[in-house]
């Protein structure tokens, strides 16, 4: 495996998956700025907030929530499946529809049910179906161009997200914190960009680490649904297997698990465990006692730490980080990054039905 092979990797790489990885910070500005123009629903108080979406523009919403949950007033619930929660009734209820390619079928029913409940809505998409249908009802589209992949548009899930709340002044202003996180995110890529040797590139070293291994990533508060992210592009980019664990959840339940099967498993396992100076003190003694427990039980680990001041800051260059880390260890597997076979097929079966 030599992860600093660059023509191989363009052979490999067919659709350019780490062009979209490399421009993932200007396409987190992208969003921001493109959110400043797009048309706010009439209502402007609301009870509560859901977000209908599913994998890659579920992930952007899920890292909204947490990122706002601090500050908002009213909860916001992020729905993945088919119609809505019972409470979702009225034009207090902001239900917002995010679909990529604006033809997801969880989506578009969860769409339908908003509008028969007569809840106030927003659809987010590049177009389809959704985009249609909101069209003809005269209800708010925010719609983006990406040709890619979902998975690759998590800058857009999240920007335009975060641009819409802070429009609805239902957050403070996050200008200055959007900005310092994509210039931590661009400082960050100097160490992890395709062309720095593995010798000095941790998500090359990582991904090294990886190979083999069946993979849990552990984040806590902020960092959880980041760990969501890295499990989900573990799975589709690098075709690997992978999970994720919130603390202080698993404090509660997984690390029971840590004896059976027998330590002829343990080396095909690895750990890795999200840490950001934001951390709640509590919960980075539980990553640490929690990794340290592991360790005994003969389970390989690792902690991975965020850069930048800020806590957006600190989501979006772990964010980073895993893209690259999961990329090159598509590289190692030799699969290349961007198609998803297995979902494209089980989204066939699911039609013909």
């Amino acid at each position: 495996m030599n992860l600093d092979d660059l023509a191989y990797f363009k052979k490999l790489d067919t659709l350019n998956m780490l062009g979209e990885i490399d421009n993932l910070p200007n396409q987190l500005g992208d969003a921001w700025e493109l959110g400043k123009s797009q048309p706010l629903p009439e209502k402007k108080n609301y009870q509560s907030i859901i977000i209908c979406g599913l994998g890659g523009s579920a992930i952007g919403a899920d890292l909204v929530s947490a990122y706002v949950a601090s500050a908002i007033s009213i909860p916001v619930v992020v729905h993945r499946d088919y119609g809505l929660p019972a409470f979702a009734k009225g034009k207090d209820v902001l239900v917002i529809c995010s679909s990529h390619s604006g033809n997801t079928e969880e989506t578009l029913n969860s769409f339908e049910t908003a509008l028969q409940n007569d809840c106030s809505t927003v659809a987010i998409s590049t177009g389809g179906e959704l985009a249609k249908l909101a069209g003809e009802k005269n209800i708010p589209v925010w719609r983006f161009s990406h040709n890619g992949q979902p998975r690759a548009a998590v800058g857009f899930s999240f920007g335009l997200l975060l641009s819409l709340l802070s429009r609805m002044n239902l957050i403070s202003d996050p200008s200055a914190d959007v900005a310092e996180a994509i210039e931590a995110m661009k400082s960050s890529q100097e160490h992890l960009k395709a062309d720095v040797l593995a010798a000095n590139n941790p998500a090359k070293r990582y991904a090294g680490q990886l190979m083999g291994r069946w993979v849990t990533v552990m984040g806590a508060g902020l960092l959880a649904p980041v760990a969501r992210r890295w499990k989900g592009q573990i799975n589709e980019v690098a075709k690997a297997a992978a999970n994720f664990e919130f603390l202080p959840e698993a404090n509660h339940n997984t690390l029971a698990g840590t004896i059976n099967p027998q330590q002829t498993l343990n080396a095909h396992t690895m750990t890795l465990f999200l840490r950001a100076a934001s951390d709640n003190r509590r919960n980075r003694l539980r990553s640490d006692l929690t990794r340290k427990t592991f360790m005994l039980e003969g389970l390989n680990t690792d902690f991975v730490d965020a850069r930048g001041k800020s806590t957006l800051a600190h989501m979006w260059t772990l964010i980073l980080f895993g893209d690259y880390m999961a990329y090159y260890l598509a590289m190692g597997y030799g699969v290349d990054p961007t198609p998803v076979d297995a979902l494209v097929r089980f989204k066939e079966e699911m039609a013909k039905k």
